[in-house]
């Protein structure tokens, strides 16, 4: 009896662990999905992380203003401080020309001389400044052999336009050879203007 009771209890348990759900079966995780959402994570906090550490441009401060190089007022150009003073060029003022068939009233370039001979140079040109020549206008020395030659003041007024002649006392070297002596005219302040008028002799 107790067998057949064993039995039939052992019958039930099968038949109730038969009908019993079986376990939920886990399913096999996909890897390559698990990778591509751990880059999609990483991708937005580094994205995160520079937005907020991204500088913001910092307007400046001042502003830079270029050099402006400082204008330097010019004058007309002269030699004379008084008309330096009166902003008149001094070549306006003091001026000479000459025709160059008659300035040399005596002693052509080239003319032979003895050693040490004596001679008058005399040269005539116009006043063609807008000032009248007068006291201190004198010929005086500018380069070359000067030949004993010694300044020579104007003996007479040059209005503007007119001719005048102007001669110097020479000598000659004591030696053959070219020599040749160049003068100007300067003003009553002794300041040189114009072109040298020149004497060019040969000595022998």
């Amino acid at each position: 009896m107790k067998t057949k009771y064993l039995i039939v209890t052992l019958i039930g348990l099968f038949l109730v662990a038969s009908c019993a759900p079986a376990a939920p079966v886990e399913p096999t995780p996909d890897v390559n999905s698990i990778r591509t959402s751990a880059a999609y994570t990483v991708v937005a906090e580094f994205t995160l992380t520079a937005a907020v550490f991204t500088p913001s441009p910092v307007p400046p401060t001042e502003t830079l203003v270029p050099d402006v190089p400082s204008e330097t007022p010019t004058q007309g150009l002269t030699t004379d401080p008084t008309l330096a003073a009166l902003g008149t060029p001094a070549a306006l003022c003091d001026d000479y020309a000459w025709d160059d068939a008659t300035v040399d009233v005596t002693i052509p370039d080239g003319t032979p001389m003895t050693l040490n001979q004596e001679f008058v140079k005399t040269w005539k040109i116009r006043n063609t400044g807008t000032c009248s020549w007068g006291d201190g206008y004198s010929l005086i020395y500018s380069h070359g052999e000067r030949m004993s030659g010694q300044p020579q003041p104007l003996a007479v007024v040059v209005q503007t336009g007119q001719e005048v002649e102007l001669s110097i006392n020479f000598k000659a070297p004591g030696r053959i050879g070219e020599f040749l002596s160049a003068w100007t005219m300067s003003n009553a302040n002794g300041l040189p203007f114009g072109k040298a008028l020149f004497v060019k002799i040969i000595v022998q």
